[in-house]
């Protein structure tokens, strides 16, 4: 598989990426936990079907320390039991807001009070975040079809 274009090399696309970059590190620099930040990337990746996002974060994911039981169970988080109530809170809310078109009225009411019980107001800002911005960059690396599996972790900084 190759890519339809070089996004990455492009420089419209440079500019355009350096903004999301700046919103995601927002995200990236809250009090949201690391893990669970990983975590909301992996499986909103997963439901989009983008291959680069889900090799990237599972990645990034191993080397914070993450195992790879968690790792290999975020598509099926609703039957493990190896997460947090607090993380099954955010992926929750991450897969009602990735699918969004398929949940008519968005992320219900159940969902984002669970959520509230385990993330303060600037985590759940956070949370919102880096869920808008995964799913950024899961549409643009699904519509560029850009291929999975070289990432290296740190490649981008």
């Amino acid at each position: 598989m190759e890519a339809r274009l070089n996004f990455f090399g492009n420089p419209t696309a440079g500019k355009f990426l350096k903004h999301i970059n700046s919103a995601g590190m927002v995200a990236a620099d809250s009090a949201l936990p690391h893990a669970t930040q990983e975590l909301v990337k992996i499986r909103a990746s997963q439901i989009n079907g983008c291959g680069f996002c889900t090799d990237m974060h599972t990645k990034e994911a191993t080397a914070a320390g993450e195992t790879s039981v968690r790792l290999n169970l975020v598509a099926a988080w609703r039957e493990a039991t190896v997460f947090t109530d607090a993380e099954r809170a955010a992926l929750e809310v991450t897969e009602q807001a990735t699918r969004i078109a398929d949940a008519a009225g968005g992320v219900s009411d159940e969902a984002w009070a669970n959520a509230t019980k385990y993330y303060d107001e600037d985590q759940l800002v956070a949370l919102i975040g880096l869920i808008a911005v995964i799913n950024a960059y899961n549409r643009i690396n699904v519509i560029n079809q850009q291929p999975a599996g070289d990432y290296k972790p740190g490649m981008f900084g």
